[in-house]
């Protein structure tokens, strides 16, 4: 088993945990499930992408005892995002060059606003279905702005660890 598979099947074990045992308060929801996304080998396609993040949903969901399928259908566009968003923040040259991310390589900044740009849109589709219209605005942009900024903090601990530099520059 290669070590980005075991690392991600640990992170994807420790968001369980997080989820099952740690809930701080109805205001917040921790996940970095969207930044592991984003950390998955760049020479991979958009559906194999797809496919490990609804797996990843589908075995999260299982375990956290949640409503089936709603942490798949918020991961699934995050993987479909994922390629136009390495893109758009950190250019097309990554592809070009056939390099993974790097997080010493990229910097924080450009980590930091690809992880809120993703987590943005897995949170916005998670609540928004979770909620079911059960609350006010106020509470679930509350939610929201509270669960993206405690997410994206944690997320870029989670893209350090995933994107251990391998002392390759270039392949």
């Amino acid at each position: 088993m290669r070590q980005t598979t075991l690392k991600y099947l640990l992170l994807l074990l420790a968001q369980i945990v997080l989820w099952n045992y740690f809930n701080f308060t109805q205001y917040l929801f921790v996940a970095f499930l969207p930044a592991m996304i984003l950390c998955l080998p760049v020479s991979r396609s958009a559906v194999y992408a797809m496919v490990v993040a609804f797996l990843t949903g589908l075995a999260a969901d299982f375990l956290v005892t949640g409503q089936l399928g709603l942490t798949s259908f918020a991961l699934v566009p995050v993987a479909l995002l994922r390629r136009p968003v390495i893109t758009l923040v950190f250019g097309s040259e990554l592809f070009a060059r056939g390099e993974d991310l790097s997080f010493q390589r990229q910097g924080w900044q450009k980590f930091l606003l690809a992880v809120l740009l993703l987590t943005a849109v897995f949170l916005l589709l998670y609540l928004w279905v979770d909620d079911a219209g059960m609350h006010p605005f106020w509470f679930l942009a509350v939610k929201f702005a509270a669960s993206l900024a405690v997410s994206t903090a944690l997320s870029l601990y989670v893209a350090n660890l995933m994107l251990e530099e391998t002392g390759e520059r270039w392949k």
